[in-house]
This record gives structure tokens, C-alpha cells and sequence, in this order.
């Protein structure tokens, strides 16, 4: 009888750090459009030169920073793009702190909600690799560190800026790898502990 309490133990604890590891794996990393500079007219690096220099995956986000009410992001067609078109946006994101996440693979674009400002550069596209395709490094090694080379991870103490767009999706797809989140493994070990005590 106590084999088969032990087993039952093992298979729960299996069971729910299973479930840990895919959570962890579904996340994915956060990208600071335009580094320090955010979303704006002069940028210190050429959107189309940041957006080469990173590797973006399924459901990882854009986060778009800039003063609410002066400027907003436009999700455009590459017709919309090439153009500056900013009369028929796919989403329209302006609360100044604008969250993008990229639920599929392929190619997305983004542009300034003022066309002018398109016009002059400030637009940017991305290309989201397949799940096939592993890692988040750079295509390219940068000659020196850059802030703008690696995501941006926003501390778990802050609230999450809103509203969040979520690229609308043709079906499920397998996130990016990342680690099991500390709280998955803190539930595993707590079920762990009342199931032993059981016993």
C-alpha cells in the first residue's frame, strides 16, 4: 500500500511540474522598440537597422514607448508600409505605453500614426520566425553592448502598460523557450509537500 501512495506522489509531482515547464515555455521576451529612445521621430538607431539586429519569435511583444496623445502605432499592410498609408490600420494602438504581441509567424509593420512622420522614418517592420527556428540572439554581433540588442524585461513589481495588441492568429503555434517560472516550481514543490504529508 505505501508503493502505491509513493507512486501516486511521483506521478503528481511529474504531473504538475509538467505543467510548470509549459508555462515557462510559452513566454516570451519583451522588446523595447527603439531602446532608450522609444518610438520616436529621431531615433538614435534606424528602426529598420534595430529590427535586423534582433531575432523575434512567437509571442514575443513589442513594447512601443512614447507621449500619449503626441504619437500612436499603426499595424499596417507592407502595401500601407511601403506607402505610409495610415487611413486603414489593421490595429491602432495610442495609449503611449502600447504593448504588441506577435502571436504568429511572418512579417508585421508598424508605422507612425502621424504619416508625416512615417514619411521621415519612422515606421519600423519585423519578421517573427517560424517555431522551427531557436534563440533570440542578433543576426549580427554588434561591434560594442547595446541596450537595443536583448530584450527588455519589465519587473514583475510594475503593472503591465495597456492595452495589449494581440496580432490575431491562424492557430496555435509553439512559443519561444524560456525558463520554468518560479512560481510553477514553488506550487510543484508546495503539492509535493502536502501530498507527502498525506501519506
Amino acid at each position: 500500500m505505501g508503493l502505491i501512495k509513493r507512486c501516486d506522489v511521483y506521478m503528481v509531482t511529474v504531473m504538475f511540474m509538467s505543467f510548470g515547464f509549459a508555462i515557462g515555455f510559452s513566454n516570451g521576451h519583451k522588446f523595447s522598440v527603439g531602446g532608450k529612445d522609444g518610438w520616436v521621430l529621431t531615433a538614435s538607431e534606424d528602426y529598420s537597422h534595430w529590427s535586423h539586429r534582433n531575432r523575434f519569435q512567437v509571442n514575443d511583444t513589442l513594447y512601443f514607448k512614447y507621449p500619449k496623445g503626441k504619437d500612436s502605432v499603426l499595424e499596417v499592410s507592407e502595401e500601407e508600409y511601403n506607402t505610409c498609408n495610415t487611413t486603414h490600420p489593421i490595429t491602432s494602438l495610442s495609449n503611449g505605453d502600447s504593448l504588441f504581441v506577435l502571436s504568429r509567424s511572418g512579417s508585421f509593420f508598424f508605422v507612425s500614426g502621424n504619416s508625416e512622420n512615417c514619411l521621415k522614418g519612422q515606421k519600423l517592420s519585423v519578421k517573427v520566425m517560424s517555431a522551427a527556428h531557436h534563440g533570440h540572439s542578433p543576426h549580427q554581433p554588434s561591434p560594442s553592448p547595446s541596450p537595443t540588442l536583448s530584450p527588455v524585461h519589465q519587473p514583475s513589481s510594475s503593472p503591465a502598460p495597456s492595452p495589449v495588441a494581440i496580432a490575431p492568429a491562424p492557430g496555435p503555434a509553439k512559443g519561444s523557450a524560456g525558463l520554468v517560472s518560479p512560481g510553477a516550481v514553488s506550487l510543484g514543490l508546495l503539492l509535493v509537500d502536502i501530498i507527502s504529508f498525506m501519506v
